[in-house]
């Protein structure tokens, strides 16, 4: 299964933001979306999770138009995961989980045995089953970003699209977060990521898509195109990409020369 745009143009009210926009993502993959702020990243996450038609050319999902999905058919393949911030649910963190089951159920149905199950089976997969009975609102900011992964995921979904998801974070939640989008990928679900980080796409080993001055931009191979000149064009300033040394841990950095 794949998520593409196909000589795509991309914008608002029939004025291109993005154009000439060719990307696939396909199931099992990480993706990474970067670019400055209002590059056009959140113009392409709209058009992928379809809230955004596409001006000219097609937006895809397993080959059939996005706009031929029901909603409740695409949201069961296609799950959405907005910028870490604080959310107006003072619901108990199990209610907040269960939401994410609604594509599921019928017009006027409620979370049966089986919904409940795969929400308890979720929270324990992300480690976050102590925080069943606690108000969303009271959780810090990481703990309310492990809550709205685990509801998109008791969607089941092929793809999960998610927008700059360690914002606001501090250090060690943004790593407890990446190392999720890492498990994602072995359960075999694809994953398109904005970030503002480029370290991202070597701590996950993902794809790069870039959007630079109207231009977007599929990087397949990192280890040969994710490079200074790649980076600094992207950001405006000198990036040196290099090898982590004195350590077990094989990867590449990013270093903003000041």
């Amino acid at each position: 299964m794949k998520l593409e745009i196909i000589n795509g143009s991309l914008g608002y009210d029939k004025k291109a933001i993005l154009s000439n926009v060719n990307i696939t993502i396909k199931k099992g993959e990480i993706v990474s979306i970067l670019g400055q702020n209002g590059s056009g990243k959140t113009t392409l996450l709209k058009t992928l999770l379809g809230v955004l038609p596409t001006i000219e050319g097609e937006a895809l999902l397993n080959n059939q138009r996005i706009e031929e999905w029901t909603i409740a058919n695409y949201a069961q393949r296609v799950a959405y995961i907005p910028q870490a911030k604080s959310l107006p649910f003072p619901y108990r963190v199990f209610d907040v989980i269960l939401f994410g089951r609604t594509a599921h159920l019928s017009l006027f149905g409620t979370p049966n045995r089986r919904d409940k199950e795969i929400a308890e089976r979720t929270m324990a997969t992300l480690g976050i089953t102590h925080l069943k009975e606690m108000i969303y609102t009271n959780l810090s900011g990481g703990e309310q970003q492990m809550v709205i992964i685990a509801r998109a995921l008791v969607q089941e979904p092929d793809f999960l699209i998610m927008d700059e998801p360690t914002s606001n974070l501090d250090f060690g939640n943004q790593i407890t977060i990446i190392n999720q989008i890492n498990s994602l990928k072995k359960d075999g679900i694809g994953v398109v990521m904005a970030t503002h980080s480029p370290d991202h796409v070597f701590l996950c080993k993902s794809k790069i898509i870039t959007i630079h001055k109207g231009i977007v931009n599929q990087i397949e191979d990192i280890e040969k195109e994710a490079n200074d000149s790649l980076f600094s064009e992207i950001y405006g300033i000198n990036i040196k990409v290099g090898q982590m040394e004195g350590t077990t841990v094989e990867r590449k950095i990013c270093v903003p020369i000041l």
